[in-house]
């Protein structure tokens, strides 16, 4: 491979850290807005899962810009510290996820819809899909497992969609009020092995999000 090709490969997937930056932005917007209004915390859950997620699509971002300055492959101070801020986030939102669904469980709390839920996780779980495919080609190319660590963390996204998309979709047709708290439940477990996995990265620790194992490249 040439060092061109090298280099628009890794502009490329400077672009695909940016897009996953916004794009969960705007998601995490939709997601909490809408699950304050219709009272479901499975899409309000979702929603704050994906602001977290801006944290560590930071942090890749800025390991690909360094790579592409330096061509350095230790985390830096800025990674580390990043890391373990998704980390803590990760814990503090799975412990928060889990009393509110316990609650909801014990009062028997009803959202009013969760129409939003199942149009915010379909349109989740079509993008995730193409970014995990670019992603995934843009880091076998480069040979980059953190590229392609980044894809599974993606991989774990598009779970939680599915996640998000069977419990609300489950409650608009039976009208089964604890399904949304159960979804939040099964946030919250993903949410923790998250925060897990980032502070193993941030230790230095060949890990990655879906199970998949590699060091940075």
């Amino acid at each position: 491979m040439t060092m061109t090709e090298r280099e628009t490969l890794r502009r490329s997937a400077a672009l695909l850290a940016l897009v996953t930056i916004f794009y969960n932005l705007a998601e995490g917007l939709v997601s909490v807005w809408f699950g304050l209004a219709d009272e479901t915390i499975a899409l309000f859950g979702f929603g704050l899962d994906s602001f977290v997620e801006v944290i560590s699509g930071v942090g890749v971002w800025h390991m690909i810009r360094r790579q592409r300055e330096s061509n350095g492959t230790d985390p830096d101070v800025f990674e580390q510290r990043a890391l373990r801020i998704t980390g803590g986030a990760f814990y503090l939102l799975a412990a928060g996820l889990a009393a509110t669904a316990a609650i909801n469980l014990y009062q028997q709390h009803r959202p009013e819809t969760t129409l939003w839920g199942i149009i915010v996780a379909a349109v989740s779980i079509a993008s995730m899909w193409l970014l995990i495919h670019y992603k995934v080609k843009v880091g076998t190319r480069l040979a980059s497992q953190a590229i392609l660590a980044d894809a599974a963390c993606t991989r774990a996204c598009l779970y939680l969609s599915v996640i998000l998309l069977v419990a609300s979709a489950g409650y608009e047709l039976t009208g089964i009020g604890w399904l949304d708290s159960l979804g939040t439940l099964f946030i919250a477990g993903f949410s923790v092995k998250e925060g897990r996995e980032a502070f193993g990265k941030a230790r230095g620790i060949a890990c990655c999000c879906a199970g998949k194992c590699g060091g940075t490249a």
